[in-house]
């Protein structure tokens, strides 16, 4: 008898339906084919043994198992339930008349009970376009799929479960989440507030400017200023989640497998921080099965860099067409994958490899030449697209002891708010840019207009700093957009003036002499 069932396969971020047709006849052997990998095919032990545990038999026929299209590897144990529902199915133990109305996934335990999968929202999504009743999954991946509207979305802990809704001895009732009303009551949460900050006015402001025009900025101070405390706030000013941006930044967790269990939807910006010794795959994404890397996981988030210049060299190039393109593209002999990757580069590095270099009152004790070859592990097309340098001083004992609150997060993100408004505006024929950081060459020279004044600071800096045409760029960028912070719609001297204090590292002679 031959039965169809459906599993899923996860492409990029996005999922495609997988059909498997199980044909059960005369005969004996078990075959398995469409390009299944190793995972895949060692289901038949799993399904034969969970089978017989729960009184159920495995036929002692010809079994011949396709999953198509068979051009696509199909990975992963995520298809044990799939399989075994088709086997039961064709071999008369189930009823098959419904088995084609839904997508079943799972992988099955020897007891028949379910671990959770992969990727469960994009495979909800393309469920429902392509026309199909309903869904089942681990129970812990039910939340995560019940978003999506117009699936009947099933959790089932265990095998018997689905056995038992398909013979009529069960019934199962769909799950259900108000994904706006949870996004609602979670979006405005966080753990981190720059109220427990004492001082750094200064990178404050740098931060608040990062946060409005979604610029990339760099933090240099010695250990124990305050750069890792600060970056770790920076998400609690940055503009709350849109409902489209937490649907898109779900996927990426989901298919990546990072999504905490019994979770629907990311509500708070993500906020990554990897480890200097990341690989560049685990950066960028890729390996043998393409995943997301860290700059896909943290899009429409915050990528912090911690010791920035301890990175391999070939990590941090390959973050330059991230930075300028907001995806990455990952390659292989028989397909591509794109990921997004739009997030905001936070980075931070020592001054030099002790530490101390300018530091008020403690000694740096690097050798000649030293500063400026640690600084050198940074290369300049890197820095160029780093919108925003700020140093980072050790905070005052005055400051630290004063009883006083600092400003708190809330405030800082009503500014923040209101001058995103300005650009969401200025933009808003563009759908694809939202913020100063993306505007192109066009869209500087339309937004980005400045008086003889400031034409004369510019290029004074230019000629004292030997910036780049990018670095242009990115001054004109952080000038609107602190235009933007006091609701000024022309560019002031003022504006480009403070813009040009942060490029630190262009500064003539910044390491010194040593």
């Amino acid at each position: 008898m031959l039965v169809k069932t459906f599993g899923s396969a996860l492409l990029g971020i996005d999922a495609i339906i997988v059909t498997v047709e199980v044909n059960v006849t005369k005969g004996v052997n078990f075959y398995l084919v469409g390009l299944p990998d190793n995972a895949v095919k060692e289901s038949q032990q799993r399904i034969a043994t969970a089978l017989d545990v729960n009184g159920f038999k495995m036929p002692g026929r010809r079994i011949v198992i396709n999953m198509a299209p068979a051009d696509i590897r199909k990975e992963g144990s995520s298809y044990d339930l799939t399989i075994a529902a088709g086997i039961l199915a064709a071999s008369g133990q189930i009823p098959s008349g419904m088995i084609d109305n839904y997508v079943i996934m799972g992988e099955l335990s020897l007891d028949g009970s379910l671990r959770p999968v992969k990727g469960a929202l994009p495979i909800a999504i393309e469920a429902r376009q392509k026309g199909l009743k309903g869904l089942f999954l681990p129970v812990q991946n039910v939340r995560e799929a019940a978003i999506v509207k117009g699936l009947d979305v099933y959790g089932v802990k265990h095998l018997s479960e689905l056995t038992g809704f398909f013979n009529g001895k069960r019934k199962l009732q769909p799950a259900f989440v108000d994904a706006r009303k949870e996004f609602q009551q979670q979006v405005n949460s966080w753990e981190n507030d720059f109220a427990d900050v004492k001082g750094q006015g200064n990178v404050k402001r740098a931060l608040e400017i990062a946060a409005v025009g979604s610029h990339n900025i760099l933090m240099i101070g010695s250990p124990g200023s305050g750069k890792t405390m600060l970056a770790r706030r920076l998400p609690s000013i940055l503009p709350p989640f849109t409902l489209q941006e937490s649907l898109e930044t779900t996927k990426i967790h989901s298919v990546a497998g990072r999504l905490s269990r019994g979770r629907s939807l990311m509500t708070r910006r993500p906020f990554r921080s990897p480890h200097n010794t990341i690989s560049a795959s685990a950066m960028v994404g890729g390996g043998t099965v393409p995943r997301p890397g860290e700059v896909s996981l943290s899009h429409n988030g915050v990528l912090f860099l911690d010791e920035l210049p301890e990175f391999q060299r070939n990590v941090l190039e390959m973050l330059r067409q991230p930075l300028e393109d907001r995806v990455i593209d990952i390659s292989r002999v028989k397909y591509a994958v794109r990921y997004p990757a739009g997030f905001m580069l936070v980075a931070s590095m020592n001054p030099c490899p002790c530490g101390y270099y300018n530091h008020p009152e403690k000694e740096c004790v690097c050798h000649p030449g030293m500063v400026q070859k640690y600084l050198n592990r940074i290369s300049g097309p890197l820095l160029d697209r780093i919108d925003i340098h700020i140093e980072v001083t050790p905070v005052a004992f005055d400051d630290l002891a004063a009883r006083s609150n600092a400003e708190a997060s809330s405030d800082i993100r009503e500014r923040v708010v209101k001058a995103r408004l300005l650009q969401g505006k200025r933009f808003s024929r563009n759908w694809n840019i939202h913020c100063n950081a993306l505007m192109n060459s066009k869209m500087l020279h339309d937004h980005c207009q400045i008086d003889s004044a400031g034409q004369l600071i510019l290029k004074h800096a230019m000629h004292k700093l030997s910036l780049s045409a990018r670095a242009y760029d990115r001054i004109l960028k952080v000038s609107r957009t602190i235009a933007d912070l006091e609701n000024s719609t022309k560019i002031k001297s003022v504006h480009l003036a403070e813009a040009i204090q942060y490029r630190s590292l262009d500064r003539e002679n910044w390491a010194g002499s040593i």
